[in-house]
């Protein structure tokens, strides 16, 4: 926790700040939106799970942990550091309830999407997934992304995202709108 928030990377730290912003100003923070966020930002490796969680997820609502294991030591290869961090990023989105577990803890079960309620943590979270992606992304499919399973970004998303000052919403030559950092 002290990286993500106390002690970030020097290219993180504006997020980061944001972000506690957020908290302190908004009468019901949503802490698990923020966490989420900075873990994306700051830790490709909970990126990655987060990734094939919600890809594994998205179809029957549930996946093994044996499945998710298979997919990273592919990626990152058949390590035991590879395992227990897995194990280490999972436990962490059950503890933070966006993620439940079967008893014998083999099962992994996608919880209904978070609704992000305020519009300042929606900017917040998209551009902390923008950071991760380092790329602009189509606006429609933002909240589709399978990192961003556990949350439910709302409507107007346009609109919300327009009206931040750090993200950039644009249009490309077919009529697509895609939003980006501003500056990158």
């Amino acid at each position: 926790m002290n990286r993500l928030w106390l002690e970030p990377r020097e290219e993180l730290a504006g997020l980061a700040d944001r972000g506690v912003a957020i908290f302190r100003g908004v009468t019901d923070p949503q802490v698990a939106a923020l966490t989420w966020g900075m873990a994306l930002a700051v830790y490709p490796f909970f990126a990655k799970v987060a990734e094939i969680v919600g890809r594994l997820t998205s179809l029957q609502g549930d996946c093994t942990t044996a499945e998710v294991h298979r997919r990273m030591a592919e990626i990152y290869g058949e390590r035991e550091g590879t395992r227990r961090m897995t194990n280490m990023v999972l436990q962490s989105q059950v503890d933070w309830s966006l993620l439940s577990k079967s008893d014998s803890g083999k099962t992994l079960y996608r919880k209904p999407p978070v609704a992000i309620q305020s519009p300042d943590t929606v900017q917040w979270l998209s551009e902390a997934l923008l950071t991760h992606v380092g790329r602009p992304l189509i606006l429609d499919g933002l909240s589709g992304q399978p990192t961003m399973f556990p949350f439910s970004l709302g409507d107007n998303l346009g609109y919300v995202l327009s009206l931040s000052n750090v993200l950039d919403v644009r249009a490309d030559s077919a009529g697509t709108r895609i939003v980006g950092l501003k500056g990158a």
